[in-house]
């Protein structure tokens, strides 16, 4: 049932006796909202998206550049976003190694509408689907065969039930929505921030707000309440009961032929389960919504570099803040080193730095030492933004 938004012609490939009638309805059930239904499938009502896994994913922090937003979760697009930065090809800054984070450069040129419906997958070849449903009604008519009535319509109501299931559920449009900003925001170029990975959005701000504000929704006719989804799972619940009391009743062929409709079906569905969602989501949002943007990823070898080299790209209006929220270190020495390079970029300067750089008498042997390490750090970062500058 969950693959169900995500393929174009799934809902009509549902004709055979499935098992999990009973799972299926108190998921399913619990997005009707009645006091009959409330009743039958108890427990917390949730959206249709984050019920189909298209929506809930909790995403990584993003901090604006220029308008100084911050949103410390942001949600499922996000999330799918960063996943697909961190599978790209990269370029590795050299430089000293400690804990190697990445960088991507996303290029935001297209602004989506506020909403957009999204075309579904075509769904793979009906021959597979074909499988369930052709053993479904040979086993039900070979039931009729040899009269065992009780297997006979107890397969017939499974093919039945499940049908009329998935063609209310796949009755849902797929859509995205986003807000719409404030007229006269400034660019909404802004970093994503995770332990390893980090992403600079830059582009306007509807278009930076389609992923950290965006997200998928399932539109159904009866929204808000959802009956045409709870009397489904009522069916589905009837389904799992009738087969429970009626299948002992009939002969042993007859359940024999029953349980092999349900051994297809279930072979047919773990094979559904294992077509990758998530894959299908990124590539939605990358071709349908975003419309291929230009993606570069780097790796930095230490957080020190990776810090100046988010400067570097971003150019935020509050280096200091950016700074702080990457490396949080506050001695003394971090403290010098970090003013000095901000110091550096507000004046357009080069960051290159020799030893009376870090020759700070002030300082111990060991703090000298480590400031030198930093202001390396920082070259190197410099000297690979010089390099590949380019690309960006």
């Amino acid at each position: 049932m969950g693959t169900i938004p995500l393929y174009k012609d799934r809902k009509w490939q549902g004709w055979y006796n499935s098992p999990g009638s009973y799972e299926i309805a108190k998921r399913y059930g619990g997005l009707a909202k009645s006091s009959i239904f409330d009743g039958l499938f108890p427990g917390g009502r949730t959206e249709p998206a984050t019920l189909f896994g298209m929506d809930g994913r909790k995403g990584p922090r993003f901090g604006a550049a220029h308008s100084g937003t911050v949103i410390e979760e942001t949600g499922h697009l996000a999330a799918l976003f960063m996943k697909k930065c961190v599978e790209l090809a990269s370029v590795e800054i050299i430089g000293r190694e400690t804990q190697k984070v990445g960088i991507t450069i996303a290029e935001l040129n297209h602004l989506p509408p506020f909403e957009v419906p999204l075309k579904r997958e075509r769904s793979y070849s009906p021959i597979f689907a074909s499988v369930p449903i052709v053993v479904s009604i040979c086993t039900c008519l070979t039931c009729a065969l040899v009269r065992d009535w009780y297997c006979f319509s107890m397969i017939l109501l499974g093919i039945l039930v499940s049908g009329a299931s998935c063609l209310v559920i796949g009755s849902g449009e797929l859509l995205f929505t986003h807000p719409q900003p404030a007229q006269g925001s400034p660019p909404g170029d802004g970093i994503l921030t995770s332990e390893k990975e980090i992403v600079f959005l830059k582009g306007d701000e509807s278009a930076v707000n389609s992923i950290t504000r965006g997200r998928f929704a399932l539109r159904f006719s009866s929204n808000p309440n959802y009956h045409d989804i709870g009397w489904c799972s009522v069916l589905l619940m009837i389904q799992f009961l009738a087969q429970l009391i009626f299948i002992p009743q009939g002969t042993l062929f007859g359940q024999f032929m029953f349980v092999t409709s349900l051994a297809v079906s279930w072979g047919y569905n773990i094979w559904l389960s294992s077509l990758d969602k998530e894959s299908i989501q990124k590539d939605i949002l990358m071709e349908d919504i975003l419309k291929e943007p230009k993606l570069t990823r780097y790796v930095l070898c230490t957080r020190t570099s990776m810090a100046v080299f988010v400067l570097l790209v971003a150019r935020p209006e509050k280096p200091e803040r950016f700074m702080e929220d990457l490396l949080p270190n506050d001695t003394r020495v971090w403290a010098k080193w970090k003013a000095n390079v901000i110091e550096r970029l507000r004046e357009g300067e080069k960051l290159e730095f020799h030893s009376e750089d870090w020759n700070d008498m002030t300082l111990s042997d060991e703090e000298r030492c480590l400031l030198e390490t930093l202001y390396k750090d920082a070259q190197s970062a410099y000297d690979g933004f010089a390099e590949y500058g380019c690309l960006l």
